[in-house]
């Protein structure tokens, strides 16, 4: 946090690029601290909470919780199979936390980081969101391909809506409306919260396997995260495919700053894209440099940062290059982006 702001030629020094316009005629953005967490396993999404300066992160069969103004860890939800996705409620006093090892949604008090209440879902329950105006949480079941709606005040599942796919990352628009990524699929589900019902199912045209996504509520905008070095940007309101910009390999999150109109991207080979959704044709912005496996992050909109996790890894298996190669233990570390 007490680094000062690289210089361009810095930047280039360290392998960033940075393409600079009058809408953001600021110095680059840059990892400005990293913070080792250790520990063992692998690792899904995590979820930044500005209200209480707090930062979430699934971590194998726990979520840890890290207080972002040191990065000193303040606690963690334990006891639980393999965990995916966080969300918080707006008043901050409970989250709740995918398990898809144990197939149900777990409800845990902020203040003890004890469970309340463990709820059945689908088979993997991956991604999860809230929806504000039927105060529900939705989670997104990989392997049974459906959604489990939760209500949050009863803590108990109200209904299971059938998917065309295997779903991934949904967001929300605070309107009444659910999207989700089908990875399978190549496409965009659209859900209406109050009525649980699928009302679209929209091609990703150029986008292959998306999975993270990110939204621009106010400006009706998706963005999705592809193989194929693609983000797919997409009319909220119509289906359209709006841009797809180019964006680093193996990514599998994505962000928005409401502020700046950036999109960013976050890659597992060791870069984040920043996109300026702000023009036409939807440029990049920069490419960081960060970490390889780096794949997933949370955007803060309290204080303009970017989160990302990854760890050293064991050497790849000769004999099957292809598998994710295994973290090293105590090397699970948060990576600071700011500017």
């Amino acid at each position: 946090m007490n680094t000062r702001f690289l210089t361009l030629c810095a930047c280039a020094a360290t392998l960033t690029s940075f393409v600079s316009s009058p809408a953001h005629a600021q110095k680059p953005f840059h990892i400005t601290d990293r913070w080792v967490v250790g520990g063992e396993g692998g690792w899904d999404y995590l979820t930044a909470d500005p209200a209480s300066h707090r930062l979430y992160i699934t971590h194998t069969n726990r979520v840890e919780v890290l207080d972002t103004t040191t990065g000193k860890s303040i606690g963690a939800v334990t006891g639980l199979t393999r965990t995916h996705g966080v969300v918080i409620m707006p008043d901050g006093k409970t989250g709740f936390v995918s398990d898809g090892g144990a197939n149900q949604v777990v409800a845990f008090d902020t203040k003890t980081f004890a469970a309340i209440t463990k709820i059945p879902a689908g088979t993997n329950p991956d991604g999860i969101a809230y929806e504000p105006t039927t105060n529900t949480i939705w989670a997104f079941n990989g392997r049974s391909k459906d959604a489990t709606v939760i209500d949050v005040a009863q803590k108990k599942s109200i209904a299971t809506i059938p998917l065309p796919g295997k779903p991934e990352f949904p967001q929300a628009d605070g309107k009444g409306t659910v999207f989700v990524n089908i990875e399978d699929k190549n496409s965009i589900v659209r859900l209406d919260a109050k009525s649980m019902k699928a009302t679209a199912t929209w091609p990703l045209t150029g986008c292959d396997s998306p999975s993270g996504m990110a939204i621009d509520a106010s400006g009706s905008r998706l963005f999705s995260v592809c193989d194929g070095n693609k983000m797919a940007v997409t009319d909220a309101t119509t289906g359209k495919s709006l841009a797809t910009p180019k964006i680093g390999a193996d990514p599998d999150a994505a962000g928005y700053d409401p502020k700046s109109k950036l999109a960013f991207s976050s890659n597992g080979e060791g870069s984040l894209t920043i996109v300026d959704a702000s023009k036409p044709g939807y440029p990049v912005l920069q490419t960081l440099t960060t970490e390889k496996g780096a794949r997933t992050m949370s955007f803060d909109s309290g204080n303009g940062k970017v989160y990302l996790v990854t760890s050293k890894f064991a050497p790849a298996d000769p004999a099957n290059p292809k598998a994710r190669p295994a973290p090293l233990s105590g090397t699970f570390t948060v990576l600071v982006v700011g500017r």
